[in-house]
């Protein structure tokens, strides 16, 4: 299906005449995708669901939150160690090479490739808790770390490593890297804290080193690895000097090369090679599986954002605070600080912070309240006795246990990456680097690093873990210039040398060493030490199958290789730094394309001279994997540092690819929407008759027909938990005596609510019932009949019949709430969104003054807030399952659903793979695979057992989640209430 329908160059690039093409584009002889014979071979191994090979799949695993881009040859899609067993016996035998890739969080390209790419992310993940207390859990290498510690929390347990991408990166990713965070140091990282793991090997052994007869198992098919691991073992120990100096590196945070350590830590080969895997960076093997020690969850938290004349005052408190208990001690340079006022959350006021000024978030956790309290006086007792300032007035110098607070102090911290990589020039790279010193010399190590970034011209600023030593900074250069290029790496090569020399500090503190260091990794660890280190790599992988010039490189300038360009996009996501957090929220993330990868993809379009091979196939892939498979649910702006809005994107391209005709068709809609509405209502009546006498199958015949006679992305198709048409009237009602206006979405004015049992009352008659059962009674306006939210059009990119509606809804609740002086509950969350929100950008300038005196609430808020404590529950279910919408998440009402659905059923379940449900309005009848994917984990997870309730709040996501879980009828938790609270 071409991208562009009917102007297929709306979007093509043009080139820019005052700068060549980018050098690194795809050449056009890869247009056709990955080589044939590569191809075939692998389908024949492993089947053609798994290999991937279009140019559009091969671009957008091209790129991850590194510097570097490098296109694979193909893309597997392994479903187990078998699989993975398979694809490395292939590469041996065909010389080739292997690169293991899940969220493609890693900073320095470990998890990219040149040649086969194999994808770990998309069957690997699962949490299986071993102990009845939680204290040991296998974890699939594909989990993320926030769904690790979701499950665990049930226990009272969490893993140790807490990186700040822990909402994206996987299990296996952390431990492969050993990456850290805030909190995990040297004590609580994988290293320490990883009891056991299954690795496939480049032979293709599989190793489980947690099982009791791991010795015998790897002895016998692996004896000269065996053998080569005990000599390195004996090798280190007879050298004193060598052993004092692999302690005392790891007295810091440590991830560059291999852990050396492992071989004093550890007395034989399934144990030396059990924490060799740690840190290794895929370039040893593969990690399957990984049992973890975990650890307690203390929930009760006090946090403090102290404010120091300077940085040296600020490090001087760290050892105070570590010394009085705390778990996390952040720093933040005055540049961090000053620059931080561009995410919204964070004091105006702090732009007039002086530049020497420093900051330092301290927070402590425990577990229970007597622990608490102790905390808080030492914490207090030591900030008593710092010089500390408040140069504005945001500034309060406390310590408290408000989460809001606390939470904003962390989003204070993160804006780190999200101020300098969201403002930094266009068309430039961003790097993000880190390295330790001792904590002792963090204050002179920070301005050392301060005064490098100026010396060579880049903005300085600094934050990191200063309880660790552990700093962090960013660097911001166009890669298509030589001359900044040349910049960064004189900046490179002074930077290490400082590191080492000057403080002999770790020059990857918990980034793991890639490809921006492995040049340098023999400046750190000297000779010998890195000898050892590249006879690991032969004795595991002699053939060097897995993950070349990762880890260890002898080109100097490896680092300078691969660097990616940033063209210029649409401005909505030209700000992207492709961290690859908004990939774990995207409901295609598992079908077609994710956030990232939608503006991946757009990136190498640009590249691209316009009409080449390459941007051709790519535009013609775009339209269905990234324009039509996109929910439009705007979950990824939540999870993005730096606020991309790639849903708004993809309308704007809908937007972009309608003719003058069929925009003016769909303003006309709007304006006749109450014909529109009636015709729908008579025919979903109608649909439902021929199903009661013939079924679905023939509704499902004629639909198929039609989608391929007009087009899949226009009309829909049947599905059979589709319900029937809604009552012809609305509830009768009194404004007289109204507390709220009350607006049902024209959802559900055109579908009924399940169950269809005239006995029980429909979502408006119900909200009218225990409205008015509250003493909280609402109008419903005799002309709802032909106004809707405007999201119909907005989510097309209709932006004519967007406009009209939008002006419309605003113009007619103005009226039927006398000026704002009613709210107006809306019973569908996505349709509140849409009036509270999406519809202002759309509105006119005296729309707009009339839209800031409304008052719009969700259905969710007015139940919670204004009936539940005005009702008396008299029945119960005995369990729910709750379904939270991505416009509940917009609108930050999500708790209400629970605490709504925890006031009707004794036991109520948020499935831990809940998310956007990719139905989105119509787009789950329009392409229905959309939906069936997204939700495949949660409705999984529900079709597990039974339950007497599924609740939710939105009309269509309800239909998707019953379709979803076969009939599960799940319906607004309004029903439920009014049904708890109904007497007698």
């Amino acid at each position: 299906m071409p991208f562009l329908d009917p102007e297929p160059d709306a979007l093509r690039p043009t080139g820019k005449p005052d700068r060549t093409p980018s050098a690194d584009r795809v050449a056009d002889d890869r247009a056709g995708g990955a080589p044939e014979r590569l191809r075939r071979d692998l389908e024949r191994l492993l089947g053609t669901e798994k290999v991937l090979w279009k140019v559009s799949d091969l671009v957008k695993y091209a790129s991850d939150a590194s510097p570097y881009r490098f296109v694979p040859l193909v893309v597997v899609l392994a479903e187990d160690a078998e699989d993975v067993a398979a694809v490395l016996a292939y590469a041996r035998g065909n010389g080739r090479n292997v690169v293991f890739r899940a969220a493609g969080t890693s900073l320095n390209g470990q998890a990219q490739g040149e040649d086969i790419l194999v994808d770990v992310r998309r069957h690997w993940a699962g949490v299986e808790v071993l102990d009845a207390d939680g204290h040991r859990a296998r974890i699939g290498p594909g989990t993320t770390v926030v769904r690790t510690n979701a499950a665990l929390a049930r226990y009272g347990r969490l893993i140790g490593p807490d990186p700040a991408s822990a909402i994206a990166c996987t299990v296996g990713g952390v431990v492969a890297n050993n990456a850290s965070g805030m909190t995990a140091g040297t004590t609580r990282n994988s290293y320490r804290t990883v009891a056991s793991l299954t690795a496939v090997l480049a032979s293709g052994t599989v190793v489980d080193t947690g099982a009791p007869d791991a010795e015998e198992r790897l002895a016998a098919a692996e004896p000269e690895l065996c053998e080569r691991l005990l000599e390195l073992k004996a090798e280190i120990e007879a050298d004193e000097e060598l052993v004092s100096r692999i302690r005392a590196k790891y007295t810091l945070k440590n991830t560059n090369g291999y852990r050396l350590d492992a071989f004093l830590d550890a007395d034989t080969p399934a144990q030396i090679l059990r924490g060799l895997m740690v840190g290794s960076q895929g370039t040893l093997g593969f990690l399957s599986d990984l049992v973890f020690d975990t650890l307690p969850l203390h929930r009760r938290t006090t946090a403090g954002l102290l404010f120091f004349p300077s940085l040296q005052a600020a490090a001087s408190a760290v050892p105070h605070f570590n010394e009085a208990g705390a778990l996390a001690v952040e720093v933040m340079d005055g540049n961090t600080l000053r620059a931080s006022v561009s995410v919204a959350g964070v004091p105006r006021d702090w732009a007039e912070l002086p530049r020497e000024t420093a900051a330092l978030l301290v927070e402590f956790r425990a577990p229970d309240e007597a622990e608490q309290e102790r905390q808080e006086q030492e914490a207090r007792r030591v900030a008593e006795g710092l010089d500390l300032v408040a140069p504005v007035p945001s500034v309060t110098n406390e310590f408290t246990r408000d989460s809001a607070a606390i939470s904003g102090y962390w989003k204070a911290r993160k804006a780190f990456v999200t101020a300098v990589g969201g403002s930094r020039p266009s068309g430039t790279t961003l790097i993000t680097e880190d390295f330790a010193v001792p904590p002792a010399r963090l204050a002179e190590a920070c301005e050392a690093l301060l005064g490098l970034q100026e010396e060579h011209g880049f903005d300085a600023a600094v934050a990191g873990h200063a309880a660790h030593g552990n700093l962090h900074f960013l660097l911001a250069f166009d890669a298509a210039e030589p001359a900044d290029v040349a910049r960064y790496a004189a900046f490179m090569d002074d930077f290490c040398r400082l590191t080492v020399e000057r403080f002999d500090g770790s020059l990857k503190a918990e980034h793991a060493t890639g490809r921006n260091i492995a040049p340098f990794l023999e400046m750190e660890w000297g000779q010998k030490a890195t000898g050892l280190m590249w006879r690991i790599k032969e004795a595991f992988d002699p053939e060097g199958v897995l993950a070349p010039r990762v880890l260890l490189d002898r080109d100097p300038r490896a680092h300078l290789r691969g660097l990616k360009s940033i063209p210029q996009v649409e401005a909505v996501a030209d700000p992207c730094i492709e961290c690859g957090f908004c990939e774990p929220t995207c409901p295609s993330g598992d079908l077609t394309t994710t956030p990232r990868q939608r503006i991946v993809l757009r990136r190498e379009m640009m590249r691209q001279a316009p009409h080449s091979p390459v941007g051709d196939e790519l535009l013609d892939s775009y339209g269905y994997d990234a324009v039509d498979t996109c929910a439009g649910d705007s979950t990824c702006k939540l999870a993005c540092p730096v606020g991309i809005d790639t849903g708004a994107m993809m309308k704007e391209f809908r937007h972009a690819r309608h003719s003058p005709r069929e925009e003016r068709t769909a303003a006309r809609t709007a304006k006749s929407f109450g014909a529109v509405e009636r015709s729908a209502r008579l025919a979903v009546a109608a649909a439902d008759r021929v199903r009661d006498r013939l079924g679905d199958r023939l509704l499902t015949s004629v639909t198929g027909a039609a989608r391929k006679a007009v087009r899949p992305d226009l009309m829909p198709e049947w599905l059979t938990e589709l319900p029937g048409a809604a009552a012809k009237r609305l509830p009768a009602t009194d404004r007289s005596q109204a507390s709220a206006v009350y607006y049902p979405a024209c959802v559900n004015r055109i579908f009924a609510d399940p169950p269809s049992d005239s006995q029980e009352p429909t979502l408006p008659q119900a909200m009218v019932l225990v409205s008015a059962r509250a003493g909280r009674p609402v109008w419903i306006p005799e002309d709802v009949n032909g106004t809707c939210c405007a999201t119909i059009w907005h989510s097309k990119g209709y932006r004519e019949g967007n406009e009209v509606m939008a002006n419309r809804i605003v113009e007619s609740a103005w009226q039927w709430t006398d000026g704002g002086e009613l709210p107006l509950v809306v019973d569908a969350s996505s349709c509140t969104l849409g009036i509270a929100e999406e519809v202002v950008p759309y509105l006119t300038p005296a729309n707009r003054k009339l839209h800031e005196r409304l008052t719009v609430v969700d259905s969710l808020v007015w139940a919670a807030e204004e009936l539940l404590p005005r009702l008396e529950v008299v029945r119960r279910a005995g369990s729910a399952v709750v379904h939270p919408t991505c416009s509940m998440e917009h609108l930050g009402d999500a708790d209400q659903l629970t605490r709504l659905a925890e006031s009707v059923a004794e036991e109520v379940v948020v499935p831990l793979d809940a998310g956007c449900c990719g139905f989105a309005g119509d787009r789950g009848m329009l392409h229905w695979e959309l939906t069936a994917s997204a939700t495949a984990k949660e409705a999984a997870e529900v079709r597990s057992r039974d339950f007497d309730a599924h609740l939710s709040a939105n009309r269509m996501c309800e239909i998707g989640m019953s379709q979803a879980t076969g009939g599960r009828g799940y319906r607004s938790v309004v029903l439920e209430l009014e049904r708890a609270t109904r007497p007698g």
